[in-house]
């Protein structure tokens, strides 16, 4: 059993009227549950990372590579978690997943050249200081448009921001998550 998040988890009855439209039906994620905290911060940040990490121009599988990817780069227990099982939905292989996640060479994984690019993309960007690599930065250059180049960045940086947030506040992976890792036998 995980240990409790650093602070409160707020449900949708003790949420403040201004946070609870981002509730939904159901039980909120660890990340709306502790933002309902400040909603001033809710109002803002969720609707920012819902266009930063949601498909784009990329697609659903070029955000979950980069979500998940920068995740595990970083450690970040929560967002590896939940996003493995996010990257499953959306079509990514168990092997794909496992490169992604540190637990094979990502080479002998993703064979095509776009992923590949945008991989050592996410990598120098969620790992590097100062400026990308000329190398990376040409990889890249040849295989994405400006305006996925940017999508791919702004999805890295939001996710780093994210990998953080989760990280510091120590944010518990849901259940259901949970259950459905153990189903597919990931630990």
């Amino acid at each position: 059993m995980h240990p409790s998040p650093l602070v409160e988890l707020i449900d949708r009855e003790q949420a403040p009227l201004l946070a609870r439209r981002f509730y939904g039906d159901g039980a909120a994620s660890p990340i709306t549950a502790s933002l309902a905290q400040v909603p001033e911060l809710l109002e803002v940040a969720l609707p920012f990372v819902g266009v930063a990490l949601g498909p784009v121009s990329l697609g659903a599988r070029a955000k979950e590579v980069a979500i998940l990817r920068t995740s595990a780069l970083l450690e970040c227990r929560y967002c590896v978690r939940s996003h493995t099982v996010v990257a499953l939905d959306v079509g990514l292989s168990l092997e794909e997943v496992g490169a992604l996640r540190g637990e094979r060479p990502v080479d002998t994984v993703f064979t095509d050249e776009r992923e590949r690019a945008m991989i050592a993309w996410i990598d120098a960007v969620a790992l590097g200081r100062g400026p990308v690599d000329p190398d990376v930065q040409a990889g890249a250059s040849a295989v994405l448009d400006d305006h996925e180049l940017v999508e791919l960045t702004m999805a890295v940086t939001a996710t780093l921001m994210l990998n953080r947030y989760c990280t510091a506040l120590d944010l518990p992976t849901s259940p259901e998550t949970e259950a459905r890792l153990a189903a597919a036998g990931i630990t």
